[in-house]
């Protein structure tokens, strides 16, 4: 028996005005998952509880059976463990992202924050303005100060990590859910510490607006990363092992290092494949080849695409309902083909993480749709793949991850 999970991040959303009052996955022409829901279980449930961030670091930790209420200290350190930072006693780490700020002569705090990405900017100008900005004397000189150092990455999401800093009371808002607002009442508060950010972020901005590399974007038409943004502080994390819990082998495959974060803490393996991208162009058939290969020695596989949750947060309506097409055609389709044609018996679990509204461009807690298909069972329900079916089958609440034990049969 194999198993296999896949994310579709932020696919569920309410009704939109635009596609007749359905939602995209209602919209969306996906015949293979509506084939499978037919067949199996759809149901409900809430990944985020209430009091924690609605977003893919308490999501996908319920997910895998960690319980965000008990482990959960934030985004970054999830980001970190991806690539083997290791936090010390008195380490504090953030998000550090590439923005785009609009273009004007508005004072720092009355400009609007464009887009959470630094326009979709692509991993190696991000590296190079992320490098320079730390090197330029005068930022350089204010990093130091307060202690801080980044780890570039290879997309628009750097990790900074801060040593004897202090972030009781701190408030940092995730940029994602405020774009085209004016950043003033968006930036550090709090405390302190708030304050050195703040001024760390105004001085970014600084030298980063008129780099050749942004000169270069907006003579392309793009928008400039012109700006960072600090969000998702937390401290050393914990998770219990993956294989004590479920005695199950197993890899993740994403081009996004907060489901690798939660793989290495979990014990699991992790599975980078050449052209992910974590944008609605992305290698799809190499995750799918990845996957595949990877259910030849293991028990479990999980493929994360992050594309509907980009593309919504971008307000590309289309875009998000091709990116929830090509999960199901060149995803789900293939996976399920290939272990069908090899006789192999499977069980498999599809859901968004969360939802991601149209409506607002921002992330919502709200219950999602989960689909669980068990090839050697014919459920005789019949119902399509939506948020409208799955709040006809069973629902399970936030703080009491389910979905892995549901998955492997183990309650």
């Amino acid at each position: 028996m194999k198993y296999i999970l896949i994310i579709g991040d932020g696919m569920a959303d309410n009704p939109v005005e635009q596609l007749g009052d359905k939602t995209p996955l209602q919209h969306a022409n996906i015949p293979i998952l509506d084939a499978l829901a037919a067949k199996g279980e759809v149901g409900s449930v809430i990944n985020c509880p209430d009091g924690l961030p609605a977003g893919s670091d308490t999501a996908i930790l319920s997910i895998f059976g960690a319980d965000p209420k008990l482990c959960y200290t934030g985004r970054s350190p999830l980001e970190a463990a991806a690539t083997g930072i290791q936090l010390k006693p008195g380490d504090v780490s953030y998000r550090c992202n590439m923005v785009a700020l609009e273009d004007s002569d508005a004072p720092f705090e009355a400009k609007k924050i464009l887009s959470h990405s630094g326009g979709s900017i692509e991993g190696d100008q991000s590296i190079q303005l992320i490098t320079d900005l730390f090197r330029d004397p005068g930022f350089q000189a204010a990093a130091q100060k307060a202690g801080m150092v980044v780890h570039p990455a290879a997309s628009f999401r750097h990790i900074a990590v801060q040593s004897g800093a202090s972030i009781t009371g701190i408030q940092l808002i995730p940029p994602h859910d405020h774009l085209g607002e004016v950043i003033g009442p968006l930036l550090p508060s709090g405390c302190d510490n708030a304050a050195v950010l703040k001024d760390l972020m105004e001085k970014a901005h600084q030298v980063l607006n008129h780099h050749p590399i942004n000169e270069k974007r907006r003579a392309e038409g793009k928008l400039p990363a012109n700006g960072v943004w600090f969000w998702a502080e937390g401290s050393a994390v914990a998770l219990d092992s993956f294989w004590d819990k479920y005695h199950k082998t197993g890899t993740v495959i994403s081009a996004v290092p907060l489901c690798f974060g939660i793989a290495r803490l979990s014990g699991l393996d992790i599975r980078e494949v050449e052209g992910a991208t974590g944008e609605l162009e992305t290698n799809y058939e190499g995750k799918v080849a990845a996957a595949l290969e990877e259910l030849k020695s293991k028990d479990f596989v999980a493929v994360h695409v992050e594309a509907p949750d980009e593309c919504t947060h971008n307000g590309d309506l289309p875009g998000k309902l091709q990116a929830i097409e090509w999960l199901d055609s060149r995803v789900v389709g293939p996976i399920t083909q290939a272990l069908a044609d090899q006789g192999e018996d499977f069980r498999l679990l599809i859901l968004s993480d969360h939802k991601t509204l149209t409506a607002t461009r921002g992330h919502d807690a709200d219950p999602v749709p989960y689909l669980l298909y068990d090839s050697r069972r014919d459920s005789g329900r019949g119902l399509p793949y939506s948020e409208e079916s799955g709040q006809q089958g069973p629902a399970y609440a936030a703080g009491a991850p389910v979905l892995m034990p549901l998955l492997f049969e183990q309650r």
